[in-house]
């Protein structure tokens, strides 16, 4: 007889929701089943499901009260199934941990890795979006986490050359003067001559368009009012009283 916890976790492999439930039926002790074994780092059922992109059992585990502690589950590295789920680019998954707990997003494990950090390292350009719109303290707050070297979301993207989530970051309010404990910039971590020379072409654009938001908000302050208004005096019509 193979042991309930490995069934169940072939279970998950399989993205046999049903399956799933019917073994933490039997055995409800087996609902957050951590993997000790020799290569596993304590990966919950949610973690696995989340790695996976298996959405259904992701609500299913949720749904059992899996993260019903208030935290939510943690491997040995301090990850969350957020991680996992933005590091695999599973679109889905994040959208549904990002709807169900949005303060996990900005979590970070034991190297200060957040979940935007992983999307932006593995390219997964939708993901970054998604995380960012359900960031709770806002897209460009969010991005101004670092890891213990100091690297942004930002520094991940340039060093593995992903230039959509290069734009998006940007777009977002990402610094791209900050640098890391090496004094170094995203810029500088470029993996190839396209990525810095895109990166640069998108700082410019991103500094003019600041800048020219800036001129028209300084236009709409000092220019005069219409409609009858004239440098704040009134226009009076000639043949209109005395």
């Amino acid at each position: 007889m193979i042991d309930p916890s490995i069934r169940l976790r072939r279970a998950i492999r399989s993205n046999d929701a049903l399956l799933v439930k019917r073994i933490l039926k039997s055995h409800p002790h087996l609902l957050h089943n951590p993997d000790h074994s020799v290569t596993g780092i304590a990966n919950s059922n949610l973690h696995l499901a989340a790695s996976l992109g298996h959405l259904a059992i992701c609500k299913l585990l949720i749904e059992l009260n899996h993260e019903s502690d208030g935290t939510p589950s943690l491997n040995d590295d301090h990850q969350t199934p957020l991680m996992l789920a933005a590091a695999a680019g599973h679109t889905e998954v994040v959208h549904f941990l990002c709807e169900y707990d949005p303060p996990t997003i900005l979590r970070q494990d034991v190297r200060g890795r957040d979940a935007i950090m992983e999307a932006s390292l593995h390219g997964h350009d939708t993901v970054v979006q998604l995380l960012l719109t359900y960031a709770p303290t806002g897209a460009q707050a969010a991005l101004e986490n670092c890891d213990l070297d100091g690297n942004t979301a930002l520094h991940f993207a340039s060093s593995n050359g992903n230039l959509l989530v290069l734009r998006t970051l940007l777009a977002a309010g990402a610094d791209a003067g900050r640098t890391n404990i090496w004094s170094w910039t995203a810029e500088a971590y470029s993996a190839t001559v396209q990525a810095e020379v895109y990166l640069k072409g998108l700082v410019v654009e991103v500094e003019r368009k600041r800048q020219g938001q800036a001129a028209g908000n300084l236009q709409k302050v000092t220019s005069p009012t219409r409609k009858g208004f004239a440098g704040g005096l009134r226009l009076v019509r000639d043949g209109v009283g005395d």
